[in-house]
């Protein structure tokens, strides 16, 4: 976004350990601070076992992902890439799922920020809290690189410190040193306590669990301004190494803390486990980190979908007044549109209060990895062949096939599911459409072309050798 230039060396400003910490302020958010809570009430503390399966997914993925940007580094990343895989329809559909499954994601992060601020102002609205962060989502998007890159890397340091001071506290209260916990700490040992909901519950949570892991993407739009673009993967690698942990130690900590039966879908499980007495300033300080958290993934997501959205417009896959820039570096149209998506996101949480997270997060979580699909779809098509990548990138599509499915046995993720389909077939619809529009379009230019060569196979002499016609053309007469 903002001040763009012809020069590619300009764009690529950053290192590896910058690309980290941005796919880490994109990655750590509500999915994790809010949504780990709908993990766990579905699947129970066995959550761990699938948030460690969601782990080695998304590895896979980014890794595809990764290999092919540096092989050939592209503005439109995966996009480009399933365009150079399957043709016209690939570049047009993965643009547009990734397109819907980023604006939902946006939409969930609003919602969860509004439940978040009400904690302090329960009589507000809900909808005047989303329709605040979004507008502060979209002026910092609004002015560029520059300003986005700097939040981001503020806002990750500031949740990997979030992160580290619930592990300090929370081994502070399980060791004793703190006291006045709310429950009682146990290990849940056994099928039973670990395994409450059985596999049904555990297959359930597996896209909460792979939700959590969503923000890759934003590593790979953004690997092409690397310096050096060959160290895009281990970026990646280190990000998701230190994501996996994190995750899995806290997760961890909070089930051993806090009983099954604690849990709550709109309550953050690390604000439970760290309920004492004589913590009391916590849960208002840690909400003011979960508003941190998740502004900062619905920011990142924000920069995805405009970026995405230029693109989609300087392609060809969408109406060509979004490529268009204000004063030439302002982004207005794209921002424009994406603000008609916000709006309808703000009137599901003013219309469905109760249920919208679990709705929309879910839809999101399955368009997500809809996306990841076509990238290792693609990865088969442009990466060298082995027998390695080809059982990598096939567990990588079990995985996803079995998060996707997984929402289909539980009444809070089924309504999810049936969104994305929709989606989805609206896509294709409208892909079916642009692809007939396009190739009509194209047979006239084609013909012309044709005709130069058709032409000639009418030109003949005529008697003396010097004059010639070209179907009904006299040409000059040259003597002989």
């Amino acid at each position: 976004m903002g001040k763009t230039s012809d020069n590619t060396q300009s764009k690529q400003q950053l290192k590896w350990w910058q690309l980290t910490l941005l796919g880490v302020a994109g990655t750590i958010g509500t999915g994790y601070f809010l949504g780990s809570g709908l993990a766990i009430t579905i699947g129970g503390p066995a959550v761990l076992i699938v948030y460690l399966l969601a782990a080695a997914g998304t590895y896979i993925v980014f890794d595809a992902l990764a290999r092919m940007t540096a092989n050939q580094p592209e503005q439109g990343s995966f996009r480009s890439y399933a365009k150079k895989a399957f043709g016209n329809w690939a570049g047009f559909g993965s643009g547009w799922v990734y397109w819907f499954s980023e604006l939902l994601i946006m939409g969930s992060q609003l919602t969860a920020l509004s439940i978040f601020a009400r904690f302090w102002f329960p009589a507000v609205p809900m909808w005047v809290f989303a329709t605040g962060f979004g507008l502060c989502g979209m002026v910092i998007v609004f002015f560029g690189n520059k300003g986005f890159d700097r939040v981001e890397n503020v806002l990750a340091v500031i949740k990997l410190a979030a992160m580290v001071m619930f592990l300090v506290l929370a081994v502070a209260l399980l060791a004793g040193w703190i006291g006045g916990g709310k429950y009682a700490p146990k290990v849940p040992l056994g099928p039973e306590r670990f395994f409450p909901h059985g596999g049904i519950g555990l297959w359930s949570a597996f896209i909460f669990a792979f939700y959590a892991y969503g923000g890759i993407e934003v590593l790979g739009i953004m690997s092409y301004r690397l310096k050096e673009p060959k160290d895009a993967p281990k970026a990646g690698k280190v990000m998701l190494l230190s994501l996996a942990t994190l995750y899995i130690v806290s997760i961890g900590l909070a089930v051993t803390m806090v009983p099954l039966k604690g849990f709550v879908p709109d309550k953050s499980p690390f604000v439970l486990a760290l309920a004492s007495d004589r913590l009391a300033f916590v849960p208002h300080l840690f909400n003011g980190v979960l508003i941190i958290a998740g502004f900062s993934t619905m920011t990142a997501s924000l920069y995805a979908v405009t970026s995405m959205m230029v693109t989609l417009a300087q392609e060809g896959d969408a109406p060509k007044v979004f490529s268009r820039k204000w004063k030439k570096k302002y982004p207005l149209f794209a921002l424009t549109l994406i603000l008609c998506g916000l709006a309808a996101a703000i009137v599901l949480a003013l219309l469905l209060p109760g249920k919208v997270y679990e709705y929309v997060t879910t839809a999101a979580g399955i368009m997500l990895l809809y996306n990841w699909a076509f990238i290792l779809l693609s990865s088969g098509k442009l990466l060298e062949s082995s027998v390695w990548n080809s059982v990598k990138r096939w567990s990588g599509l079990v995985l996803i096939a079995g998060a996707v499915s997984g929402t289909l046995f539980h009444k809070l993720s089924r309504p999810g599911f049936w969104i994305s389909l929709l989606l989805v077939a609206l896509i294709a619809i409208c892909d079916v459409i642009v692809q007939r529009v396009r190739k009509n379009r194209q047979a006239p230019e084609n013909s012309k072309a044709q005709r130069p060569a058709e032409a000639l196979k009418d030109i003949r002499p005529m008697p003396g050798g010097a004059i010639f016609h070209l179907k009904g053309i006299r040409l000059r007469k040259n003597k002989v």
